[in-house]
């Protein structure tokens, strides 16, 4: 956020901003909503699931940063959290199902599996070596399976990057 001006004038006293031209507080403030209201659709193959519905469990409570846990379609999702092994002939669905999210959308790989194929990545012909081959990846989260503390924090970095970014 940029320092806040002071004029006199005859109306009496205004407040600006003084990169309001370049319209960083508009893209602040539209990024402030986007991260305060995220709605995830998860792709499930492994055992993440366990940790991924261990997150949304009151001792964590992801719902009070904006992070809500059901959604009704795709076409309402902004994040996609891929848990788990990609096969090859899975990875034509998985790209379907984000090019069918709306703009703007993030992906969170969940997983050893997910980034980089896991216990499958040396020896099976048909387990994708990591989904960032086939979607963007905007955070990734290690572990096999990770802790739900993990994930939770990758939920806090994934609101960090939103309300930084420059997507408004």
């Amino acid at each position: 956020m940029e320092k806040v001006h002071r004029v006199e004038t005859p109306r009496g006293v205004e407040y600006f901003l003084f990169r309001f031209r370049n319209f960083r507080l508009i893209r602040y403030l539209l990024n402030w909503g986007r991260m305060a209201s995220l709605f995830p659709a998860h792709i499930t193959t492994a055992c993440c699931s366990v940790e991924f519905a261990a997150t949304h469990s009151p001792r964590y409570d992801p719902e009070r940063f904006g992070w809500l846990p059901a959604t009704g379609s795709l076409r309402q999702s902004d994040v996609l959290v891929v848990e788990g092994t990609v096969t090859s002939k899975m990875a034509q669905r998985l790209r379907l199902v984000y090019d069918q999210m709306p703009e703007p959308k993030w992906v969170i790989a969940m997983g050893a599996c997910a980034i980089s194929g896991g216990l499958y990545a040396k020896d099976s012909y048909n387990v994708i070596q990591g989904i960032d081959d086939i979607l963007p990846v905007d955070v990734y989260v290690p572990g096999c399976p990770p802790n739900p503390s993990t994930f939770f924090q990758a939920i806090l970095l994934l609101r960090e990057k939103i309300l930084y970014g420059r997507v408004a």
